[in-house]
């Protein structure tokens, strides 16, 4: 009984859960910030719903942020957004000139989007840039630097505790760090991204049943070894699919609209859920994780198209991106799958907690579809 008491709590705690994040965003929380011309120029776009949690943008409280509204918040995200930015050199604090403001878009969104002039008291560029923008509400947000040196860019990534960069240095991060910070990067949009989860829970949950919906006969059991190997088939398919789409959009070799692009991810989650129970695209489940990973790459490869045009790192970047990716992955896996292979022996997830699971990842997935598609 205490099994079946623990059961039932679990299924009701990944249904709220699911439920609850039911409008999470795919990307993580991630502000741009360029540097120029020596670099004497800043350009800083920030998400508008980041800037949400630090600034009242939607005054009239209809879920929606019209210009007015923008114009209205100007000078108080003007403040926000100065004091989380700090260069400086040996004569001390540069000051910030503020030249255009206006709004953006990137891959997930619109953005407050401000240009600076950089002007240091002995004028020579900044030599350091310390950034802090929400790090004190989101462990997991993340600037991202861009930074010019003539027709080529180095990358850095700046979180909570690596806040400062130091400017002067000839070549910028070495390729070793800069492979290191977007690995952590891509573990943090593979966390974040609500649709890529759900996608690997409904490739996996085949694997974790004893008995596979609709088939004829119902009862044929695998050892956890045949279900691991299962699992594996799976999740490589997946990683090679989405490294393949994920190298080619970040090169730019391939280019698809962000907003169809996303709509189709939300709508795989929810082909993949339906076939869980109802096979329409078969039973080989690898072949339904390499079709629709070609989609999700170029999911994950938005976040380096909105940084990387002409980077000269871009290969160190897209490695790291990726490995990081791959390292969430399969650190969900290990943790994630021999508990599910467990609670796979009891009837209550089999004929409670998965059916619940499917219909909810559907419903969410169908209501992403409608939220995301660019015609309706």
């Amino acid at each position: 009984m205490a099994g079946l008491k623990m059961l039932g709590h679990a299924l009701v705690t990944v249904a709220l859960a699911l439920v609850s994040s039911v409008a999470m965003a795919h990307k993580a929380s991630d502000s741009f910030l360029y540097l120029d011309n020596g670099p004497t120029e800043l350009r800083l776009d920030v998400a508008l719903r980041d800037l949400a949690l630090l600034v009242p943008l939607d005054r009239n409280e209809d879920r929606k942020v019209s210009g007015h509204e923008l114009r209205q918040a100007r000078p108080a995200i003007t403040r926000v957004v100065e004091s989380a930015l700090v260069l400086a050199n040996t004569s001390g604090h540069c000051t910030l000139t503020g030249e255009r403001w206006g709004i953006s878009s990137h891959s997930d969104g619109t953005y407050a989007a401000a240009r600076y002039r950089i002007e240091c008291a002995d004028g020579k560029p900044p030599a350091t840039l310390e950034y802090t923008l929400l790090f004190d509400r989101d462990a997991l947000h993340r600037g991202l630097v861009r930074i010019g040196t003539g027709e080529q860019a180095r990358l850095a990534v700046l979180g909570p505790d690596s806040r400062r960069l130091d400017l002067s240095l000839a070549d910028g991060p070495g390729s070793f760090s800069v492979f290191m910070d977007f690995i952590q990067e891509g573990i943090a949009h593979l966390l974040m991204g609500l649709d890529h989860l759900l996608f690997l829970l409904v490739l996996v949950i085949p694997a974790t049943l004893p008995a596979r919906v609709g088939q004829a006969g119902g009862q044929t059991d695998q050892p956890f070894r045949a279900r691991l190997l299962e699992l594996a088939g799976i999740v490589t398919a997946f990683t090679l699919a989405h490294s393949i789409t994920l190298a080619l959009a970040a090169l730019e070799m391939i280019s698809l609209p962000i907003a169809w692009v996303e709509t189709a991810i939300a709508l795989s989650v929810a082909v993949a859920a339906v076939n869980v129970v109802w096979p329409v695209l078969g039973r080989k489940t690898w072949k339904l994780a390499f079709g629709f990973g070609l989609v999700h790459g170029v999911g994950f490869a938005s976040v380096l198209g909105d940084l990387t045009g002409g980077v000269s790192g871009l290969a160190v970047a897209l490695a790291g991106f990726n490995i990081g990716v791959e390292l969430g992955q399969l650190g969900l896996l290990v943790l994630g799958f021999p508990v599910l292979y467990l609670l796979g022996q009891y009837p209550l997830y089999q004929r409670g907690l998965v059916p619940l699971a499917l219909v909810v990842v559907a419903a969410v997935s169908l209501y992403w579809v409608i939220q995301r598609a660019p015609v309706l």
